[in-house]
């Protein structure tokens, strides 16, 4: 009888590390912070779907929309930290804390609280207008809304968010004023732009691939250090004599506290991720280059652009929602 309840204290004892070892051993979830159409959600479902065949779970993309991200990026923030619970996110995820500070209001999460897993995607944003609009080029676009201040309006993923952020740098660099649109994501506000609610709004190349290729939205400059090979006639801001540079990464992240062996896990899943080939392809198709870093290069990466994101923020001032 003693040996046979030593026995089953064993087994008990050998269960956590057994279910540890075994991880995943159920579907992951990938909290996408914005709704469908927008770079998150474009480079979230490919990246999901390969690493399926990875981890042999299912990864479900769920959209956890509100606040200019800052909803899907707390859920993580929150979440158990079991490696279930995963965030595709944008760089906005940064800004959204130094845009809390700035008017003095609770943070609905701090940066502290996740764990980087890897980058996938870093493109520059594109600015682009309804093809109802009589500009070709950025110095026509500069001198019509010259020509009517504040009348022009732009929509955004929402208030100091990924899209919104460029277009400041933009309108503070040229001395413009226009009427801002906030959305809750970037593919409601390339929506506002297609249904000629805005005049003009800004994309990642993945975002905008399609709707340029269909003739639904003409490009007119670039926020790129160099011209994107997709977009290889559209001009950057420094080619035409703006000193501004801004780039729409997405990357993922897991709550603090994740295991150590459940973070290389993920990570491995990342890694063999963006060298699938279906995975390749659907990147490809929607002219959106991979920039894959590793958990300990992609951390450098994100400290780098948030010290720089969050004095923009500073610089910007205290934008209102004027809805």
């Amino acid at each position: 009888m003693k040996r046979c309840l030593f026995a089953a204290m064993l087994a008990l004892v050998a269960v956590p590390a057994h279910a540890q070892d075994a991880y995943p051993s159920r579907p992951i979830t990938m909290i996408v912070p914005f709704p469908p159409g927008g770079v998150a959600d474009i480079t979230g479902r490919p990246t999901a779907a390969a690493m399926e065949k990875v981890l042999k779970q299912p990864v479900v993309v769920a959209n956890r929309t509100g606040a200019g991200g800052a909803v899907g990026n707390a859920v993580v923030a929150n979440a158990k930290p079991d490696g279930y619970t995963i965030l595709m996110a944008l760089s906005s995820i940064t800004v959204i804390p130094a845009a809390d500070a700035l008017f003095d209001r609770k943070p609905a999460y701090s940066l502290d609280q996740f764990m980087p897993i890897a980058l996938i995607s870093a493109d520059p944003t594109i600015l682009v207008v309804h093809p109802s609009l009589p500009v070709k080029s950025l110095k026509e676009l500069v001198a019509l809304a010259r020509s009517k201040p504040g009348q022009m309006s732009f929509s955004s993923s929402g208030i100091y968010g990924a899209l919104h952020m460029p277009m400041v740098m933009f309108l503070h660099a040229a001395k413009l004023k226009m009427r801002h649109v906030p959305t809750n994501g970037g593919g409601p506000a390339i929506t506002a732009l297609l249904g000629g609610h805005v005049e003009l709004t800004v994309g990642g190349p993945a975002a905008i691939s399609g709707h340029v290729k269909a003739g639904k939205m003409r490009p007119i400059v670039g926020w790129g250090g160099k011209r994107h090979e997709a977009y290889a006639d559209v001009p950057t801001f420094k080619e035409l004599g703006y000193d501004i540079e801004y780039y729409i990464w997405a990357g993922m992240f897991a709550p603090r506290g994740t295991p150590e062996a459940v973070m290389k896990v993920l990570r491995d899943a990342a890694r063999k991720a963006v060298e699938d080939s279906d995975f390749k392809s659907t990147m490809a198709k929607v002219n959106s280059p991979i920039n894959y870093l590793d958990a300990p290069e992609f951390a450098k990466y994100w400290e780098a652009d948030g010290k720089r994101l969050a004095a923009l923020v500073k610089v910007v001032g205290k934008v209102e929602d004027k809805k």
